[in-house]
Formats: structure tokens, C-alpha cells, sequence
């Protein structure tokens, strides 16, 4: 079952979304390769610091963040990546690391990489590194109002 409070969200919004069990997997290859997804369409979520404020950067298991990018297109004067000890209570109902990428429903902002919006449907870990939630990316953008830029690579 989902983050219950991901679901209860994605229900009041008569979303169209499936869940997708899947042996324990905790890189966001594995979960691509175990839950039979596409990696370039399986939605990672890494908890960024952007001059100190938590934020999330939202990008395809495929690809990597790219700090200098991501410091340019907000602007900031410093972008970190949070340790798990800085982000791990704020999501309570969650497995570390396994938090749906859903900024908006824990007060903080995301940013979405570009090369998301190429598919129509994106899948994302619901909480648990167990399951998987899969939607179509434009309820996605229109439900979180990401900030849709670029600061991702390819993985090589």
C-alpha cells in the first residue's frame, strides 16, 4: 500500500494511478530493474539544500544532479545534497529514502528535471522501497507544480 497520506491525495484529485509491488530494492536502478520500469521513466527523488533550505530535486533514475546546474537555474549561492540525518523525520510515514516526490504535501519546493516531461508516464517510490506509484506526468506536474528546469545528466 502507498504512503497512505499519498494515496488519500491522489484520490481526492480522482488521479488515475497504479501501485506497483516489487522485491526489496534500495538504488534507484534496482527498483527500475525489479519493478520491470524504464529507468529513464522511474522518478528519483534527492533531497537537495539550497541555501540551507530542504528542497527536492525530481529526476530519472537515469540521470544524475548537477550541482553547479542546479545552483544557476535557482539562482542560489549554495546547493548541497541533505544527508539522510538532516531529512529523515520530516517524513514520518516514509522509509528513508524512499519518499514520494511530492514536496508539496511536506512544505517544501520541487524541482522537476526536464527530460521528465519527454515521457507521458512517470513511476516514483510511494514510501516504502517495496512499491512503486505510476501516474501520468502531467497529473504529476499539475498536482506538486514542480519547477520544471535543467540540472540533470546522463549517467555514464
Amino acid at each position: 500500500m502507498p504512503v497512505k497520506r499519498l494515496k488519500e491525495f491522489l484520490d481526492s484529485h480522482n488521479i488515475k494511478y497504479v501501485t506497483i509491488s516489487h522485491s526489496r530494492a534500495f538504488t534507484a536502478q534496482e527498483t527500475a530493474a525489479s519493478a520491470h520500469v524504464p529507468v529513464k521513466e522511474l522518478a528519483k527523488t534527492v533531497m537537495v539544500k539550497i541555501d540551507g533550505k530542504m528542497a527536492m530535486a525530481v529526476l530519472p533514475a537515469s540521470s544524475k544532479v548537477d550541482f553547479d546546474l542546479l545552483k544557476k537555474v535557482t539562482g542560489s549561492g549554495k546547493v548541497e545534497i541533505a544527508s539522510e540525518k538532516e531529512f529523515k523525520d520530516m517524513f514520518p510515514e516514509c522509509e528513508i529514502g524512499a519518499m514520494p516526490p511530492f514536496g508539496n504535501l511536506y512544505g517544501m519546493e520541487v524541482f522537476a528535471a526536464q527530460s521528465l516531461t519527454e515521457d507521458k508516464e512517470i513511476a516514483f517510490n510511494a514510501g516504502s522501497h517495496r512499491e512503486l506509484v505510476k501516474m501520468e506526468y502531467k497529473d504529476f506536474e499539475r498536482l506538486v507544480k514542480p519547477k520544471v528546469t535543467k540540472f540533470s545528466v546522463e549517467m555514464k
